[in-house]
């Protein structure tokens, strides 16, 4: 038996997920039970997952184990859109701004699963988010660079045409927090290397394009990309050229 498997017995003989699910978190700790948080969204029903949500940051703040409760409930959220239950994307929009780390990393986790199913209109979707603020870029570059989602020259294509439009308001003076923009750019430090090893010819001409511009944060960005492994493993000359350089 699985750990999932385990898992999803556990719950089943339980009436009440709360105590069970507190206890084997993770939290406080590096890791949430990602696994177990996976086999809830799998099971629960939409009254559980928004009852897991009312536990907002200031009820269930980063790193408590009621933290937990709210990343199941996001990640829920994911797998009733992936069943066609499209209105979930209005509050997975909300929660993608969410001050905890964690659970905006389950909104690109819940998105990631509506991909599985209709990646054209996940990328319609992104393309809306891609415009907004920083943390809702965040959520549609990392909802889009999973590899198991680009498998296809023209999703990968339009990924990176949507990261290309992210990276270029850096340019511009923005009325965001720093915080926020820092979170932005510390997702876009690995989210090009996913999206150029899908696509390389064309990936790296967009990558080119900005290892020549002057913006620090832009610059950043591009050489955090620059150490990924798998762009090594891609064209290890071409990154050793472009390292170099600076």
């Amino acid at each position: 038996m699985s750990k999932a498997d385990d898992y999803r017995a556990q719950l089943l003989a339980l009436h009440d997920w709360d105590a069970y699910l507190l206890k084997e978190s993770g939290l406080p700790g590096p890791r949430g039970n990602i696994e177990l948080a996976q086999v809830v969204a799998n099971l629960g029903e939409l009254s559980l997952f928004q009852r897991y949500l009312a536990y907002t940051p200031q009820r269930a703040p980063v790193n408590s184990p009621y933290e937990f409760l709210a990343f199941c409930g996001a990640l829920g959220l994911g797998r009733l859109l992936a069943e066609g239950d499209t209105c979930q994307l209005v509050q997975l929009h909300t929660l993608a701004s969410d001050s905890r780390w964690r659970v905006r990393e389950a909104v690109a986790m819940a998105l990631q699963q509506f991909g599985d199913k209709d990646m054209d209109h996940l990328l319609l979707e992104m393309q809306a988010w891609s415009q907004g603020t920083p943390l809702e870029q965040r959520a549609a570059a990392a909802a889009l660079c999973e590899p198991r989602l680009l498998g296809e020259a023209k999703h990968a294509r339009k990924v990176l045409q949507i990261l290309d439009n992210i990276t270029a308001t850096f340019h511009a003076p923005s009325v965001h927090p720093r915080e926020d923009i820092l979170v932005l750019r510390k997702g876009l430090g690995y989210c090009w290397s996913v999206a150029v090893v899908a696509l390389p010819e064309e990936g790296k001409a967009f990558m080119e394009k900005w290892l020549g511009t002057t913006g620090k944060d832009i610059l950043w960005i591009m050489q955090e990309n620059l150490k990924k492994a798998r762009l090594a493993r891609m064209d290890p000359d071409w990154v050793k050229k472009w390292q170099t350089r600076r």
